[in-house]
């Protein structure tokens, strides 16, 4: 996996994927940023929330589970000195469908918080990271 970070001006970065994909990163005013693009750390989250997200939505229809929606909220803490890494993550999962057994809904956020998603095992190696989450039953 390849990734390639230009500098645009001041502390913004266009961040190019192998797979052909852009992002834009800046700083916020304060940093000397023009708040252009999200910050580099909440893109680690969103990574994070991301690979989760993917395992545990097709692990529940590898379950055969009836799921026709899946929102990850995150919310982190960061240490106060540098370095600033994340040392508490907090997932919540929304999973809405059709007669969601919530023992399968777990199993699915437990294998991939500990078997699956590369991103939370290795996060994990600094911060606590935690999960819940709630059915939406639909009819």
């Amino acid at each position: 996996m390849k990734a390639r970070i230009k500098w645009v001006e001041g502390v913004s970065f266009l961040g190019e994927t192998e797979s052909n994909h852009a992002v834009l990163m800046d700083g916020s005013p304060e940093a000397g940023g023009r708040n252009l693009g999200a910050r580099p750390m909440e893109l680690i989250l969103l990574g994070l929330g991301g690979c989760s997200s993917f395992d545990v939505v097709l692990i529940l229809k590898k379950q055969r589970q009836d799921i026709t929606d899946c929102v990850a909220e995150i919310s982190a803490d960061r240490a106060d000195s540098d370095p600033k890494v994340f040392t508490r993550i907090h997932l919540h999962f929304i999973v809405t469908g059709k007669n969601l057994k919530p023992e399968q809904v777990e199993r699915a956020i437990k294998l991939s918080a500990e078997k699956y998603c590369s991103a939370s095992i290795m996060i994990g190696k600094t911060a606590e990271i935690t999960h819940d989450f709630k059915i939406i039953e639909i009819q």
